[in-house]
């Protein structure tokens, strides 16, 4: 059958099948009160005319669309890859759709108002409920089920999945100074949103908790981005009494950091220990393998969705914030600073 260039529509699939345009309907609305070898016949007939139903319009005569939006700010992170790894396991699972809108290069003072068109333009027949990843804007003008993975508030007004960010940056800082670091760095993370501030926080309790006194200088403003700390990691450890260790906000910053020490001569860990946060599968791949804070990523992507189909449903949510535990995953980055094993040995 040859297709037309003409816009196909559901009564020229009826008519090449034979059948009523109802019965069509009811074959691509996944009705069983139709034979097997009709559905076929029309399965096929859909596919060599290149005939695709719009969303929209069967959003409006269903009232579902059986449609998930996912917004992210950039697909092609790591960050944003695993959160869809979990998402798409989930939307599998549960026999939904994704559709997928990304921030990518948006000026940072318009990523809220920009969220929120997003957001806007899902919510107009186009999904059933949204999933909204790391958010800079905090509400949306949406009359859909919101599920938000790392809200950029302590007290979200959607359903949440968040991270203990914090006691994740306080367990990587315990550990380095457990193993004798004094002159610990921080690269942060993208201070607009509140995991960074967080992680920050972590990291000077840490720091009190032994009696560090903060130094600023040791602090580095990044973004989250590889690119941004190598120019942090340089700017830290061309200081004349450089740091022993430098614990970034994430993965990809700790990949940065790993750079500009191969650029100065520093080994990993003997010169400079390094820890990350996130626990991207990357993370093990790198030489040496980093020691990161795990915040179980994936999990979150799969849970979010999990919410969001039972808030489409009308379903109950056992509980609205869902909180995932970070754990230390001790890895090959991180050792005794170099003065302590000189007096070990």
């Amino acid at each position: 059958m040859k297709r037309n260039s003409k816009k196909i529509t559901i009564r020229d699939v009826a008519r090449a099948a034979g059948v009523s345009v109802s019965t069509v309907s009811r074959v691509l609305n996944h009705k069983d009160d139709v034979s097997e070898e009709t559905i076929q016949k029309i399965r096929s007939i859909v596919h060599e005319l290149g005939y695709a139903s719009s969303l929209a319009a069967r959003g409006m005569r269903s009232r579902r669309t059986n449609v998930i939006g996912l917004v992210m700010p950039d697909v092609a992170t790591p960050y944003c890859q695993h959160i869809m790894l979990g998402v798409n396991r989930a939307i599998s699972r549960l026999e939904k759709n994704l559709i997928i809108y990304t921030s990518g290069n948006w000026p940072k003072e318009n990523i809220a108002q920009n969220e929120r068109s997003y957001v806007s333009l899902l919510n107009g027949g186009i999904t059933d409920g949204l999933i909204v990843v790391t958010p800079t804007a905090t509400d949306f003008a949406t009359h859909a089920p919101v599920v938000i993975i790392d809200p950029n508030t302590d007290t979200p007004d959607y359903p949440a999945v968040i991270a203990t960010n914090r006691e994740g940056s306080l367990a990587a800082m315990s550990y380095l100074i457990g193993l004798g670091h004094r002159r610990i760095a921080h690269i942060t993370g993208r201070l607009n949103l509140i995991s960074s501030h967080q992680r920050l926080q972590g990291y000077k309790d840490g720091l009190a908790a032994a009696g560090i006194p903060y130094n600023e200088d040791l602090v580095a403003i990044g973004d989250y981005n590889t690119d941004t700390a190598i120019c942090c990691a340089r700017k830290l450890l061309s200081l004349s009494d450089r740091p022993t260790a430098i614990f970034a906000a994430n993965d990809m910053s700790a990949v940065g950091v790993y750079q500009v020490a191969r650029e100065m001569g520093l080994r990993i860990p003997e010169d400079l220990s390094v820890v990350g946060f996130d626990n991207l599968r990357e993370s093990a791949l790198m030489v040496p393998a980093l020691t990161t804070v795990d915040q179980f990523i994936e999990e979150m992507g799969f849970v979010a969705t999990e919410m969001i189909v039972k808030l489409v449903d009308e379903e109950p949510l056992p509980e609205n914030l869902r909180v995932f535990q970070t754990q230390l995953i001790v890895r090959e980055s991180c050792t005794l600073p170099t003065e302590k094993i000189a007096r070990v040995s």
